[in-house]
């Protein structure tokens, strides 16, 4: 079985809509995907009724968290989407995205750059705003070569001039939040240092102590070395450790299925999961 748990649509900043990174998933040679939006569950009604037969869907989010002044992003996987405390709070991050994108074009602007709200948003279009579409814009405008170029402390890492705080939720809170919904955590690329400051490993126990489920290891922000450490990490802490492409479509140049996660490792968050069950393809 080759299993992705971590993909992105135009539901949040990805360039594939749910149908077509579905499509595309199976197409890559893919038995499980995972639909993993920003905040939101938006995408999942559209990418279930066109799964192709043969392809298994995982539904889920990324939800945006901080910690000490460092944000970090986690994976719940099968939670009730309907839960109501869970969802107020993906709300709360959902709604403050386009005031925290407005102040970034501010930035920018003041930074000599001629980016406008106008165009940043006509890039969202109906996804959740975020930092990969004013990337995309300064892309557009000849300011980067690469969306990957704008996530430096030039522009928009988190240290990054340009970069604006928003609304995270405590990844421990959130930890709390995801189990009620009957749904399972695992942090998403715990050591992406070239995204900016990461959390601490000491951090990183006390999630594991608290209910997290588990840490992406496998992930093209992390290189062979990162990686290994990260497994020995999971072994230690007694967490899972799992794989993924975090494809974003043709704004990123990962591919669908570039890391993935062991069949064991998915048989165990299936199991741990109450509030939501893998959607089996039947062809739609």
């Amino acid at each position: 079985m080759r299993i992705d748990l971590h993909t992105h649509s135009t539901a949040s900043d990805g360039t594939d809509t749910p149908a077509e990174l579905v499509r595309n998933a199976a197409a890559a040679g893919l038995d499980v995907v995972a639909l993993t939006d920003h905040d939101t569950v938006g995408g999942h009604a559209e990418a279930r009724a066109a799964l192709p037969e043969g392809l298994t869907l995982v539904t889920g989010a990324e939800l945006s968290c901080r910690i000490d002044g460092v944000s970090l992003h986690l994976l719940a996987y099968l939670f009730d989407p309907q839960e109501p405390e869970l969802a107020r709070e993906r709300e709360l991050v959902r709604d403050d995205r386009v005031p925290r994108a407005q102040g970034m074009v501010a930035k920018l602007r003041d930074l000599g750059v001629p980016v406008t709200w106008e165009q940043v948003a006509r890039i969202a279009g109906d996804g959740a705003v975020g930092r990969p579409h004013l990337a995309t814009a300064l892309v557009d405008l000849g300011v980067v070569p690469t969306v990957s170029d704008a996530f430096t402390s030039e522009w928009l890492a988190n240290d990054g001039r340009a970069y604006v705080d928003k609304h995270e939720l405590d990844p421990f809170e959130a930890i709390r939040l995801v189990k009620a919904a009957g749904g399972v955590t695992v942090f998403a690329h715990p050591l992406a240092v070239k995204r900016g400051s990461c959390v601490p490993e000491s951090v990183l126990a006390e999630l594991a102590a608290s209910g997290l489920d588990g840490i992406e290891a496998d992930h093209m922000d992390h290189d062979a070395p990162t990686r290994a450490r990260l497994h020995a990490m999971a072994a230690d802490l007694g967490l899972l450790a799992t794989g993924s492409s975090d494809y974003h479509g043709s704004r990123k140049t990962c591919r669908l299925g570039e890391y993935t996660t062991d069949p064991e490792i998915y048989g165990e968050i299936v199991r741990r999961a109450t509030g939501a069950f893998p959607v089996p393809g039947t062809g739609g």
